[in-house]
């Protein structure tokens, strides 16, 4: 029964300190949020046409090589 106990008290101080660290936090305001999303949807969106690309010329190289 004890060790239930004990382990109740250090769940309720683990919430109570991650609440204080949640206070303590400096969260970005709703514009900055939306500038960074955008940021990386198009960062992602580069990168996976970069790779399908790559993988296009790989894909065409490959058929090249293997119908010699």
């Amino acid at each position: 029964m004890a060790a239930i106990k004990d382990s109740i008290t250090e769940l309720a101080q683990y919430l109570k300190d991650s609440k204080g660290e949640l206070k303590k936090v400096t969260w970005p305001s709703r514009r900055a949020t939306l500038g960074l999303t955008w940021v990386v949807l198009i960062t992602v969106f580069i990168i996976s046409l970069y790779l399908g690309i790559v993988d296009l010329g790989l894909t065409k190289l490959m058929k090249f090589i293997l119908s010699a």
